[in-house]
């Protein structure tokens, strides 16, 4: 998780710094945190959108600039031809219901985070996908 939390300082989002590890037999395999595309203007530049809107942390993810970390991890992955099938994730962040479709459908197994986030259908559908998450914001040792 102290992994998780030093890749999120590289974010460029202005509401939320997350960082996503992804590792399995103890190996690291990907790593992610979120922001603006690659080429794409940071928020920093531009200022936020959903802030500008006044849009609850939660809703409409698509009004965004920014990838999530989770996302960013797995994209990582396929663009350097690594499977995490099977994988953990560590995440600074509960991920949100587009988030947990994602590491639903790349097969990951477990999600480790260390904060909550107010989206309810995403523990809907880790439950529903079998994915185990485990709340570590009590400082609970893996």
């Amino acid at each position: 998780m102290e992994i998780a939390s030093l890749v999120a300082l590289r974010s460029t989002c202005l509401r939320r710094k997350v960082g996503a590890v992804v590792v399995k037999d103890k190996r690291i395999l990907s790593t992610g945190y979120n922001g603006a595309p690659s080429g794409i203007r940071h928020c920093k530049e531009t200022g936020c959108l959903r802030e500008r809107m006044k849009i609850p942390s939660g809703e409409r993810h698509e009004l965004c600039r920014g990838i999530h970390a989770e996302q960013n991890a797995i994209i990582q992955a396929a663009f350097h031809g690594v499977s995490i099938d099977e994988s953990l994730l560590f995440c600074t962040n509960h991920p949100c219901s587009i988030c947990a479709k994602m590491l639903i459908n790349a097969g990951i197994k477990t999600v480790y985070h260390q904060f909550g986030y107010a989206d309810d259908l995403s523990r809907e559908m880790f439950e529903e996908g079998n994915v185990s998450v485990i709340n570590l914001e009590n400082g609970e040792p893996l």
